[in-house]
């Protein structure tokens, strides 16, 4: 009965299983958690059966990282800078509710979640937005720099950073009472942010405004370009 259930289990997998399964399991414990032996466990089957969906752990990586382009939206019927917001916070979210794809959303061979993300944001900024080729790519890597560079902050920074300031506060304090006095602005972050209401969620909104208005600035000064 055993050997019937474990065929079973085999029979009704799939590389979409196996996909999902692997985003769940990084999702709870990170990409280095992540083994082909726990995730067959997990799928009731013999780590052996994964082999027949993926190649080896970089494609299930290639795999993984597809679905969660396939989250990011990037509409096509509203303007140039509309889509470019729209496409960030989505793509913020998504890195935020996969937090293992962070600095991998680039690597490997793309699939075809990942090309047509790609080709839509180009599509965009060439021809909604008119921009020239050249003018395109540097628009393109300046957004990516930013989201990317911003969920990488938010990785690595989560928790609450007003909190985490006060509690480095007294660390400080506590070792050598005059280290405040000795770097006053420093001291006016971590005395005066925890009462200003700041969270770092909202500075992606204010960075997202600067980097926007960076390229419709460019956008103006860009003379029409074809598809």
């Amino acid at each position: 009965m055993q050997d019937t259930a474990a065929a079973a289990g085999r029979d009704r997998l799939n590389r979409a299983k196996v996909l999902r399964a692997a985003v769940e399991l990084a999702d709870e414990g990170g990409f280095e958690a992540l083994t082909m032996r726990r995730l067959a466990a997990g799928l009731g089957v013999v780590p052996m059966a994964l082999y027949k969906h993926v190649a080896d752990k970089r494609e299930l990586l290639d795999g993984m990282v597809d679905l969660v382009f396939a989250e990011v939206e990037v509409p096509d019927d509203v303007d140039w800078r509309t889509t470019l917001r729209v496409r960030a916070a989505s793509m913020r979210r998504a890195l935020l509710a996969h937090p293992w794809a962070v600095g991998r959303m680039e690597t490997g061979t793309p699939g075809p979640a990942n090309l047509r993300h790609h080709n839509a944001v180009l599509r965009c900024l060439r021809r909604d937005a008119g921009f020239p080729f050249r003018m395109a790519v540097h628009a393109y890597n300046l957004m990516d720099a930013y989201i990317y560079g911003f969920a990488l902050q938010e990785k690595t920074l989560a928790g609450d950073i007003p909190a985490e300031a006060a509690r480095r506060q007294e660390a400080v304090a506590g070792r050598q009472p005059s280290a405040l006095d000795d770097y006053p602005y420093l001291a006016e972050v971590v005395t005066e942010l925890p009462k200003t209401g700041f969270a770092f969620a909202d500075e992606f909104e204010f960075g997202l405004d600067l980097v926007l208005d960076g390229l419709g600035r460019m956008h103006r000064q860009a003379r029409p370009s074809a598809p």
